[in-house]
C-alpha cells in the first residue's frame, strides 16, 4: 500500500508479510497496493479467525480463557520458541530446545501435566 503513497515498505512489512503469507499473496497486495477484506486476511493466513463484527472481544476473551487454563511455563517457552524461529531461523530455533527442556521438564506444572492425563482429568497448574 505504501507504493500507492509513493513510498516503500520502510519498516519491515515486505519480508514480514511475505514470511507470514507466502510470497505469491504477498507480492499480489503489495504490488497492487490494495486494502483486502478480514475473510482475505483470514484465507492468506494473516488472521486465524474471523468473527462477526461487535464479538472481537467476546472471542478474544474465550481464546484467553482457553490459553490460561495450559501451563504458564509452556506458554512462555512456546511462544519465545515461535518467535526465535521468525527472528533467526531454524537452526536457531533447534539451538534452543535443550535451555527449553531444563526450563519445564522438573517443574511442578509439568508432573502435574503428567498426573492429570493418567487420572483423565483437567490439570491445575500452578506456575511453577
Amino acid at each position: 500500500m505504501e507504493a500507492k503513497r509513493g513510498i516503500a515498505p520502510l519498516a519491515g512489512a515486505h519480508f514480514r508479510y511475505i514470511s507470514r503469507a507466502g510470497w505469491g499473496d504477498a507480492m499480489y497486495h503489495l504490488l497492487l497496493c490494495d486494502e483486502f477484506t478480514a475473510a482475505e486476511a483470514h484465507r492468506i493466513g494473516l488472521v486465524q479467525e474471523v468473527v462477526p463484527a461487535g464479538q472481537q472481544v467476546e472471542r478474544a476473551m474465550a481464546l484467553a480463557g482457553i490459553i490460561a487454563r495450559n501451563a504458564p511455563l509452556g506458554i512462555q517457552v512456546t511462544k519465545e520458541a515461535g518467535r526465535k524461529f521468525i527472528e533467526a531461523g531454524e537452526q536457531a530455533a533447534i539451538a534452543i530446545i535443550p535451555e527449553i527442556r531444563e526450563r519445564v521438564l522438573n517443574t511442578s506444572d509439568a508432573a502435574e501435566g503428567i498426573k492429570s492425563f493418567v487420572e483423565r482429568r483437567a490439570a491445575v497448574f500452578q506456575g511453577r
